[in-house]
């Protein structure tokens, strides 16, 4: 999971900061305060619609199930309860579709698809034993048993207060109608045998309106919260169940570690390939050549073995460097603060390097966290035009916080391939978090959140 500001490093990440407002310009100004526009603003009504929709379709939803559900439990002593039910429990899926579909259009909520259905065997039965397993299935069931009390309840509550309010602030508009039709003064609050209380005078006209507004201003957040409760019931009944998700993220985060890991492999091989390992061979064929010459040219020989003695060292500090870059020594021996320090000795800026960790985290996390700090500070070197940056790391619970900042040029973000982006699936796939602060002009600031994780657990 990765959060950004700004866009990519270098000249491909472009220049200019995101777009503007979401609707794809300046963001409006209003002049009026969010509390009295609300009753006017489409959202509340889009709200308010959904709540008078909610009545009759809470009615045939809850209707529909509980008589399919009846019939097919009642039947179950034959054979045929077992088809009715699961045709009873298909519906109630398929009407889920368009009660997400309604919360989609009407509340914005954007609610996945559950996981299909997944038959083991082919036929009729193997979808019986689909559904009937399908733990979304019963979810839809009992989402359409629940809707319909809570509906019943939004109707009755949301209509009573729009109704008062907007009756009560245009009372002066109207209050005309008690008098000419009903043969009496107003509104009436109370009344016997002796007396009776009407609103019918102008102070209590005016105080009667500015109750209604009142009751008009308050109306569109009781709605709201009204439609909060239609939210959990769709996202947490009708949508993917969080073992689900929790799969299909696992499955992604297991693609993107193999194929790094793959990558990984590659970087390996062709390092090994152009670096030592062309620098072996011609180290093995001065050798040669130096063999040969030791009796003819003793001098030449000595000359080339010279050579290769430099070779051997260049093919060593390589394989040092190669050894470095799949897992330091330093790291393993002496921890994050050491490591740490070591590659802030390389980068082309100074690096101030913080480490407040009282214990260390688990190996695979602190590898993670040693080559996030190093990719970061390769791109200061690289792209930032930095003259200082800083490294901090601390714990927060259980979870590894590391913090990269420079005082560089800006502009970075977790664009689509780009280093940055790569580092952001990596960290995902642990359970990790990036989020890149980088306004163009600069400073860059960028955090990354790790799970900790006791030593000893991978």
């Amino acid at each position: 999971m990765a959060m950004e500001y700004g866009q990519g490093y270098g000249p491909d990440g472009g220049s200019g900061p995101h777009g503007a407002g979401s609707w794809g310009g300046e963001e409006r100004r209003h002049q009026l305060p969010a509390g009295l526009r609300a009753p006017c603003e489409a959202r509340t009504w889009q709200a308010f619609g959904h709540v008078l929709l909610s009545l009759p379709i809470a009615v045939l939803l809850f209707t529909f199930t509980a008589t399919m559900v009846a019939l097919g439990a009642g039947l179950l002593v034959t054979f045929l309860g077992v088809p009715v039910l699961a045709v009873a429990l298909a519906s109630c899926r398929g009407l889920g579709v368009l009660e997400r579909a309604r919360a989609r259009a009407l509340l914005g909520l954007e609610v996945a698809e559950p996981e299909p259905l997944r038959a083991q065997k082919p036929g009729a039965m193997g979808w019986i034993a689909a559904v009937l397993k399908s733990g979304t299935s019963w979810r839809a069931v009992l989402y359409s048993l629940l809707f319909f009390p809570w509906a019943v309840f939004s109707f009755c509550v949301a209509v009573t207060v729009w109704v008062c309010g907007w009756s009560l602030v245009t009372y002066p508009l109207w209050f005309w109608v008690f008098p000419m039709y009903a043969g009496q003064g107003g509104i009436q609050l109370y009344g016997d045998d002796q007396h009776r209380i009407y609103l019918d005078n102008p102070f209590e006209i005016t105080v009667t309106t500015a109750v209604g507004l009142l009751i008009t201003l308050a109306v569109p957040w009781i709605t709201r919260a009204l439609t909060m409760v239609d939210r959990l019931l769709v996202a947490g009944l009708l949508g993917p169940s969080r073992l689900a998700t929790r799969v299909v993220e696992l499955e992604s985060d297991r693609g993107v570690v193999v194929d790094t890991a793959a990558a990984d492999l590659r970087r390996i091989e062709r390092d090994l390939h152009d670096g030592a390992q062309a620098r072996l061979v011609n180290l093995a064929m001065d050798l040669g050549l130096a063999k040969e010459k030791l009796r003819e040219d003793p001098q030449a020989a000595v000359h080339m073995v010279d050579e290769a003695h430099g070779e051997v060292k260049t093919a060593l500090q390589e394989l040092r460097d190669l050894a470095r870059g799949i897992h330091p020594a330093v790291l393993t021996d002496r921890g994050l603060d050491a490591a740490l320090s070591a590659v802030a000795a390389r980068c082309t800026v100074p690096v101030r390097v913080e480490v407040d960790l009282a214990e260390r985290p688990a190996p695979a996390i602190e590898g993670i966290a040693y080559f996030t700090v190093s990719e970061l500070l390769q791109n200061i070197s690289k792209h930032a035009q930095a003259t200082r940056a800083a490294v901090e790391l601390w714990r927060v619970e259980n979870r590894l916080m590391l913090q990269v900042a420079d005082n560089g040029v800006g502009g970075a973000g977790v664009s689509s391939g780009s280093g940055l982006a790569g580092l952001a699936e990596r960290l995902d796939a642990v359970d990790g978090v990036l989020v890149v602060d980088s306004p163009v002009g600069g400073p860059t600031r960028v955090t990354a959140e790790l799970p900790w994780r006791d030593e000893g657990v991978g």
